[in-house]
């Protein structure tokens, strides 16, 4: 397991909450202060709310919260609940009659694992941020890595147990960390130490398949339309940094999914990550970008490390 959370950043919050029966939920990340955010959307087959609002050429600067969470473009419902929760403590741009929390955030397909037919909503939405703490350490089959999974091109006979990881890196005093909810197509990669840990799993042979050569040797064979994937992202740090930065961030970023995930950004992904930045101290923006993508790497490992066999789906811990 690699070192870190996202809440190493100053100002952030994180709070889940999921239904561990229909395996989905949602994960929250709290900015009740503010903070300058941008996003990059490299996947075919996305599902996000307010992302347009963080080009850089438009209005509001700063946002409140960002959510990652199950249901498919159903949890887009989770982002009223959490504006709830942030009207009801007077937080989010003001309006002159009152405020508007900035909720962007972004969906993974996990409907065909569990109860397609419970999602996460706005109930959800407003419990996960009520639960949000400023040291949360949670990973594994909880919030929006509830019904996670990867390695699926072959079906969920061949797919393994995915779930969210955290984990930050420090060089100096600048802190860059990160959350992911690993939902996957493709072949998962510790890439520091070179090793796949994740993806199609032949259960019969003990032994994982590649996606790459499944697809090559047997593309006439299969449905490539394999709609259950996107892997969603949140990287926090305290580098002050423009809309604009936070925007590169997030394409930088991207680097640590090629690293780790193979294939990435497919047709059948919805991969986005967006950056969050308090502000607090001077940074070189590539710096910070190297940092992103090593933190999203490592954060994509323990995601595999600490999740647990469910939904009939085995997991990394039951068979190395």
């Amino acid at each position: 397991m690699y070192d870190g959370f996202l809440t190493d950043v100053k100002g952030i919050k994180l709070g889940h909450a999921e239904d561990s029966h229909a395996l989905t939920g949602t994960s929250v990340v709290l900015c009740e202060d503010g903070f300058t955010a941008g996003v990059d959307v490299r996947g075919a087959g996305p599902g996000t709310r307010e992302t347009d609002l963080l080009r850089a050429e438009n209005l509001v600067q700063q946002v409140h919260a960002v959510f990652l969470t199950g249901g498919s473009a159903y949890g887009l419902d989770v982002g009223g609940g959490i504006m709830k929760f942030l009207e009801e403590k007077n937080c989010g741009f003001d309006v002159g009659v009152g405020v508007v929390p900035i909720v962007p955030g972004a969906v993974l397909f996990d409907l065909a694992i569990g109860d397609a037919k419970v999602r996460p909503d706005f109930n959800m939405g407003y419990i996960a941020a009520k639960k949000a703490r400023d040291k949360d350490k949670t990973m594994g089959n909880f919030g929006a890595g509830c019904g996670a999974s990867v390695g699926k091109i072959l079906g969920n006979d061949f797919a393994m147990k995915s779930g969210i990881g955290q984990s930050s890196v420090k060089v100096g005093e600048l802190v860059v960390s990160s959350i992911v909810a690993l939902n996957a197509l493709g072949d998962i990669f510790d890439y520091e130490v070179g090793k796949r840990i994740g993806g199609v799993y032949d259960k019969e042979n003990k032994k994982f398949l590649d996606t790459n050569t499944l697809y090559e040797s047997k593309f006439k064979d299969y449905n490539l339309f394999s709609p259950a994937n996107t892997t969603i992202s949140v990287i926090a740090t305290n580098a002050k940094l423009t809309k604009a930065n936070c925007n590169k961030i997030s394409q930088m970023a991207h680097d640590g999914y090629a690293r780790s995930i193979n294939p990435v950004h497919t047709m059948n992904d919805g991969d986005t990550i967006f950056t969050l930045s308090n502000g607090e101290i001077e940074a070189d923006i590539n710096l910070v970008g190297i940092l992103a993508a090593k933190t999203i790497s490592r954060s994509i490992a323990n995601a595999i490390y600490s999740t647990k066999d469910a939904g009939g789906l085995v997991s990394y811990n039951s068979i190395k």
